[in-house]
């Protein structure tokens, strides 16, 4: 698979990038290099490998919640810019 200058162009376009000729001859080139590259991958025989959606297999690897001590509302609430009820209040996000 290649790709072509009209090709590039046209994605930058729709990317609404401004390319030089000679940026544009310099994309080209590289992007074929890359899907070179890239065909080189389908020499690979994957007969025998089974598809996987992570490289290691990990089942739950978060901890158990537990209960620790934290800081009281009180402190926490000492660095507000503003407080009400023993909330922080912040500005409204939906108007009504």
């Amino acid at each position: 698979m290649t790709i072509s200058k009209e090709q590039v162009e046209k994605v930058a376009s729709l990317a609404r990038l401004t390319l030089t000729e000679e940026e544009a001859d310099q994309y080209t080139v590289q992007l074929n290099n890359i899907l070179q590259f890239a065909e080189k991958l389908n020499e690979l025989d994957t007969d025998q490998v089974e598809p996987t959606s992570h490289a290691y297999p990990m089942v739950n690897v978060m901890r158990e919640d537990e209960v620790r001590p934290s800081i009281s509302r009180e402190k926490a609430l000492l660095n507000a810019p503003e407080q009400q009820d023993g909330l922080f209040k912040v500005p409204a996000v939906f108007e009504e």
